[in-house]
């Protein structure tokens, strides 16, 4: 009698407890999936490393501090900005691509992401796209050729008659072998059958510093800033690389109209990137952070001044512009035979 009243006891027991899992299973089937998400870890928790492989004070770098600012207020972490210059960014390059997928490494990067792999093919030891994941297009910098304000060219025909005249009697700087201003530099050259000498330096801003004094002859910077050392009468803009011109340079010609079509498809541009096989959810809450910089009136503003254009889209977007934007670029390394003074 003990065995069976024993056995029903049990019987009792087991119902009990698959009665309760089930209703426990109801119960989680119930809580909205945004609750379940809570309980994830979360991100981020620590300061996020934005590396700029361009010089303090260059143009990547003066938008890439712009938004690591803001960014920094809708993240609840600090977006600390670390400059690793040289070999024109490649050196910030390789160590984001070699970092921890976990998104607290990214690349603040420009033009020549996509440049020093086709110049130096597989020295370059990563690949544009395979090795990052694409976060979001930033924004677009119109060039502008530039020369000292004393300097005796005073329009780009005086400019490039002296260079066909003396061959490497001018010389133009840039951020390094493949930048956007060695680019558009060498295709001038191309197009005018002139030859200059190329001076690279490590950085935008140390190049444009060597050109206000006189000792490099001229260089396409950016616009980022360049109306300020118009104003202090430190720079004269000979022409723009724009489709149209520029309000801020007002009676300056763009490159089409001074006999150098196609020049408006150089304008470097710069984005952010996180190294590849970083979680989507990490992806879409710095492209979230990013965009919402960008639509903020104060850096609207700040890019109006600065020359930029605000961009802002989302990942998918900003990949199949890196990948039209590495066919426009193999085509013009082609046609201007541009290649790499030497591999790092």
């Amino acid at each position: 009698m003990n065995k069976i009243l024993l056995s029903q006891s049990q019987v009792f027991y087991r119902r009990a407890v698959l009665a309760i899992a089930f209703m426990g299973a109801l119960i989680a089937a119930s809580i909205p999936h945004a609750a379940l998400a809570q309980t994830a870890p979360a991100y981020p928790t620590q300061n996020i490393r934005m590396l700029i492989g361009f010089a303090s004070g260059g143009p990547t770098d003066v938008i890439g501090r712009i938004l690591a600012q803001h960014m920094s207020a809708t993240l609840g972490q600090s977006v600390v900005v670390e400059n690793r210059t040289g070999a024109n960014s490649l050196i910030a390059t390789r160590e984001v691509a070699k970092a921890k997928p976990d998104g607290y490494t990214v690349l603040f990067a420009s033009l020549s992401h996509n440049v020093n792999r086709l110049l130096l093919n597989e020295k370059a030891d990563y690949e544009p796209l395979k090795g990052f994941v694409p976060i979001s297009l930033a924004a677009n910098l119109p060039l502008v050729l530039v020369t000292a304000y004393d300097s005796p060219y005073k329009t780009i025909e005086e400019l490039v008659a002296k260079a066909k005249s003396s061959p490497d009697s001018i010389s133009y700087g840039s951020a390094g072998n493949g930048g956007s201003a060695h680019l558009a530099a060498a295709m001038m050259a191309t197009a005018s059958n002139s030859k200059m000498l190329h001076v690279p330096f490590r950085g935008n801003a140390p190049a444009l510093t060597e050109v206000m004094a006189g000792r490099v002859s001229f260089m396409f910077y950016p616009s980022i800033g360049i109306a300020a050392h118009v104003a202090d009468k430190r720079l004269r803009v000979l022409a723009v690389g724009s489709a149209s011109p520029l309000p801020e340079f007002p009676g300056v010609p763009t490159m089409d109209a001074s006999g150098f079509p196609g020049f408006e498809q150089t304008a470097p541009w710069v984005g952010l990137l996180a190294p590849a096989n970083t979680p989507k959810p990490i992806i879409d809450k710095l492209n979230a952070s990013l965009l919402q910089a960008l639509n903020l009136p104060e850096v609207q503003k700040r890019f109006k001044e600065l020359g930029a254009i605000s961009v802002g889209d989302s990942p998918e977007q900003f990949r199949a512009f890196l990948e039209k934007d590495s066919e426009r670029w193999e085509k013009v390394i082609k046609a201007s035979g541009i290649t790499a003074d030497k591999a790092d």
